[in-house]
């Protein structure tokens, strides 16, 4: 028998009732998706773990809803939730697991704030308790993003620690670099050929009142060279990373045959620290040790904070930043080949300006800033550039006039 209760506040009850339910369920299923895909079993537990809470949270809004006289909440979102959104897919593991951190954050902001606004004690006694298991999520995600092991997750894997050991050495191969990859070195790269030519323009505008023929001269110019030199930085930077990594698995590769017993404390410790027990970690420790080219590669991973699939590769490096400095440094200047003068000043401003917003947007995706504000932050940059660039190229114009 529904409850008894004004109408307009039974309406206004029930729609934030059921977006409560549709925010659970797409938790549940994006935690769910995350967790058969993550190859590190005990981060896949504790996401499980999470995801069979979120769907408890959702049967305590569907049952008050039913006892309120609403209908049955159908989901709206999708089979993976956010797991498969733009935005976690570029920026890998980690930043999908900081996002969610956020929205935990603000889950428990929201929810809060209905504690106040939500005059109606049965989902007020939700709320209390779905807040507090918000809140461990929030820890969970907390431990995950810094390599650590929830508490739950370790107690559970304490009853069979071979098994997890045994799991957690069947990680995916060819899992590929996980922050943001070249698509980053992408962004950044337009970003600066942008920046840099954007200025360029604006100040030789500035010096020859819009002349296309200087303009073009001096931005092509700068294109070439910042491709060039953003290409050529990028491949050098990526070669010494590997190079280093190699020196120092050399070094541990020596290490372990000179003192094979403290080699295996010291990865034992760095099991510990992320949350194993000593036990655990020890038996962990042994059986990676069976295998001598996995216990190199599971203690440089430790050591180093990084593995050889996490390398960038010298050459799509090199590719990726000197064609995306090039795409962004192309932007402002193709006004000039159409068009001279004011008018060309004008729409160059325009058209480069869009693109900053354009650059920052997409910087989101691999950041967990809101797409607007890092659009607008990146558009008032240019703009302030192209401002300075614009005076002090009239300066020099009327100084050599």
């Amino acid at each position: 028998m529904p409850e008894s209760l004004d109408p307009k506040k039974r309406r206004k009850l029930l729609r934030a009732l059921e977006a409560n339910w549709q925010a659970e369920m797409i938790g549940f299923h994006t935690y769910r998706a995350l967790a058969e895909r993550d190859g590190d079993p005990a981060r896949s537990q504790t996401l499980r773990h999470m995801a069979d809470a979120e769907e408890q949270h959702a049967a305590l809004w569907a049952q008050r809803i039913q006892a309120l006289g609403g209908p049955p909440p159908k989901y709206r979102g999708k089979p993976a939730g956010d797991a498969d959104n733009l935005a976690n897919r570029i920026g890998g593991e980690r930043m999908a697991f900081r996002r969610l951190e956020i929205d935990e954050s603000r889950a428990i902001a929201l929810y809060s704030k209905q504690l106040q606004d939500l005059n109606d004690e049965p989902s007020l006694a939700i709320l209390r308790q779905v807040i507090e298991e918000e809140r461990e999520h929030y820890r969970e995600l907390s431990s995950l993003i810094r390599n650590r092991y929830p508490r739950h997750t370790v107690s559970e894997g304490r009853a069979n620690p071979k098994a997890l050991l045994d799991d957690l050495l069947a990680k995916r191969n060819g899992s590929g670099r996980q922050a943001a990859g070249w698509i980053g070195d992408a962004i950044y790269g337009v970003n600066d050929g942008l920046g840099a030519i954007f200025g360029i323009v604006s100040g030789v505008s500035g010096a020859t009142l819009g002349n296309s023929h200087y303009v073009l001269l001096a931005g092509l110019a700068g294109m070439i060279a910042s491709a060039l030199s953003m290409g050529s930085g990028a491949y050098l930077g990526a070669k010494s990373e590997r190079e280093i990594y190699e020196a120092e698995l050399a070094r541990e590769r020596d290490a372990i045959e000179m003192n094979a017993p403290e080699a295996r404390e010291l990865l034992s410790l760095y099991f510990q620290v992320k949350g194993l027990p000593e036990d655990d970690a020890d038996h962990f420790v042994d059986h990676i040790a069976k295998d001598k080219e996995q216990f190199l590669r599971a203690l440089a991973a430790e050591r180093l904070s990084t593995s050889e699939d996490g390398l960038r590769k010298p050459l799509t490096s090199a590719v990726s930043a000197a064609l995306s400095t090039a795409v962004g440094a192309f932007i402002p200047i193709i006004p000039f080949f159409f068009l001279g003068g004011y008018a060309a000043i004008i729409v160059s401003a325009v058209v480069s300006l869009a693109a900053h917003f354009a650059v920052g947007a997409a910087k989101s995706l691999i950041t967990v800033r809101s797409w607007w504000a890092s659009g607008f932050e990146m558009t008032t940059v240019g703009a302030l550039e192209g401002i300075v660039t614009y005076v002090i190229g009239i300066g020099l114009g009327h100084a050599h006039a």
